[in-house]
């Protein structure tokens, strides 16, 4: 995940990304004896979901902000010496070899998707699964636009769509691809609530450049530009095999 974040905040108030990453989870095919790097595992909510999910899997536990893995070293303790930590920067280099990748909410911060996927590739065993989700193209395209209207600067990210996520797989190295958007809005029981979200996982680039009195009025400007207070997430599916000769691939 990128830069910094309060991670304890974000683990208290992402379960939408908790959510979806409890569904990607699933899509992983694993026997029991797998090693799985989480690439981006955040506070470990979804890691955690992982190592419950089959007794003999170890996980390598990978995110770029130091703050993340503390939370998640905390939140993955009773699970021992099964799961192990790496702070470290997916464009330098994935940690391997593993029989799978899973990631959630974490590649749309990469703009350099062709060193990503090839470096996850030299993770891979030949074979072995790339099952991921993150933002795809459409992804808060309202607040975007809010952001726009308030003159406010927007995020750094990429949000790829499926055909250039495809084409990026297959030639860096991957088989049997399968990518899709899928919608996820995402509405709050209360305006607190939402506001509270938008301050900790969405706006938090925008807040940083803010004196503290100035941050709640903007926030609340933000949400009152959104459609019935939804925030318009899209997420992009990713699904593929490590091809035996990824070489070959270019």
């Amino acid at each position: 995940m990128s830069g910094t974040w309060d991670a304890a905040t974000y683990d208290r108030v992402a379960a939408p990304q908790a959510r979806w990453g409890q569904v990607v989870v699933s899509r992983l095919r694993l026997v029991g004896n797998e090693r799985v790097l989480d690439a981006g595992c955040g506070t470990g909510r979804v890691t955690e979901v992982l190592l419950a999910r089959m007794p003999g899997i170890r996980v390598v536990a990978l995110d770029t902000s130091p703050d993340m893995i503390e939370v998640a070293k905390r939140r993955l303790a009773p699970w021992g010496e099964r799961v192990s930590f790496v702070q470290g920067d997916l464009l330098v280099g994935a940690p391997g070899p593993v029989e799978a990748v899973l990631s959630t909410a974490t590649f749309h911060w990469i703009h350099d998707h062709d060193r990503l996927f090839a470096n996850l590739a030299q993770a891979l065993v030949p074979g072995g699964q790339l099952v991921a989700q993150c933002g795809g193209v459409g992804n808060l395209a309202c607040v975007q636009r809010a952001l726009v209207d308030l003159g406010a600067r927007v995020d750094d990210t990429y949000f790829a769509t499926p055909e250039d996520t495809e084409a990026r797989l297959e030639r860096t190295g991957f088989e049997d691809i399968n990518c899709w958007l899928q919608p996820e809005p995402t509405t709050f029981g209360s305006e607190e609530d939402l506001e509270t979200f938008l301050g900790a996982v969405v706006l938090r680039h925008q807040l940083a450049e803010l004196v503290p009195a100035h941050r709640p009025a903007f926030v609340r400007r933000v949400a009152s530009r959104l459609p019935g207070g939804t925030i318009d997430y899209v997420r992009l599916n990713i699904l593929a095999l490590r091809s035996p000769h990824p070489a070959s691939r270019g």
